[in-house]
């Protein structure tokens, strides 16, 4: 079903000081420098910057090759839809879905 956790993303509050303090860390120039967020890639990990992750709870995403398979997949073994699958820029689709918990599982088909 999945290819990995290869997303994983940082709410913050002030993006330009996140943006200086993950590009040392990460010793990358960002790929993506937009307000709504600012994205590195680190060989096959993206790490990404948002400005709005407080309001969303998102810190991570599985990779899925077929993100409506893998959903359904999760719905029929008891998960709870959080967020139906959408297009997020480039062809790019998340869904997120609720475990038995309430932990919230990404989705994203590159």
């Amino acid at each position: 079903m999945n290819n990995g956790m290869r997303t994983v993303i940082y709410p913050v509050g002030d993006i330009a000081k996140a943006k200086a303090l993950f590009g040392k860390l990460l010793g990358a120039e960002p790929y993506v420098d937009q307000a709504y967020y600012v994205g590195f890639r680190v060989g096959d990990q993206e790490v990404g910057l948002d400005p709005n992750g407080h309001k969303q709870g998102m810190t991570g995403y599985w990779h899925v090759d077929d993100i409506r398979g893998s959903l359904q997949a999760l719905l029929e073994a008891g998960a709870q839809l959080q967020e139906d699958v959408r297009d997020v820029g480039g062809g790019r689709l998340i869904a997120t879905v609720k475990d038995a918990d309430g932990n919230l599982i990404g989705l994203l088909q590159p």
